[in-house]
């Protein structure tokens, strides 16, 4: 095997990480235009949203990893275990932390209007990001990216 395909060849499973991660983050805008017909060209540069970078990067590195080092190998059951925890965190811990957000924030709100007084603390100020993970279909749908981008690679390239 030759220099340059021996660098290729380790670098797959990087390559399908990073390109399920960033052809994920590049999607949503025009998931969102589709869906919302509005265009929000810095929705490539949040979290959540559809699909989930998260997962897809995890769903790539692990098929990749699979494909390259053996389904049977320590290396794909670390990366399996690695996927199993992020996509957890993506669709469950991220999710619910958000919709904590979303709950204090109206909160708030509705504490200033029934007592009409203006919260002025900073902390009450603060703006805070409402969405930070992702529904299971966001979820799904970035593992299908990612499992599709490793195929991809191992296919075409």
């Amino acid at each position: 095997m030759s220099g340059t395909r021996a660098v290729i060849e380790a670098a797959y499973p990087l390559c399908s990480a990073l390109i399920s991660l960033v052809l994920a983050q590049a999607l949503k805008p025009f998931i969102y235009w589709f869906k919302e017909h509005k265009w929000i060209p810095l929705l490539a540069f949040s979290s959540g949203g559809l699909p989930s970078s998260h997962s897809a990067a995890v769903a790539g590195l692990t098929l990749a990893v699979g494909f390259q080092e053996n389904f049977s190998s320590t290396l794909f059951a670390v990366s399996v275990i690695f996927s199993v925890i992020v996509v957890y965190d993506a669709a469950n811990v991220r999710y619910y932390a958000g919709k904590n957000i979303e709950i204090t924030q109206q909160l708030i709100k509705d504490l200033e209007e029934l007592s009409e007084i203006h919260l002025d603390d900073p902390i009450y100020l603060e703006k805070v990001k409402n969405v930070l993970g992702h529904k299971w279909s966001e979820v799904i749908s970035g593992i299908v990216l990612g499992l599709g981008i490793a195929i991809f690679l191992k296919v075409f390239y």
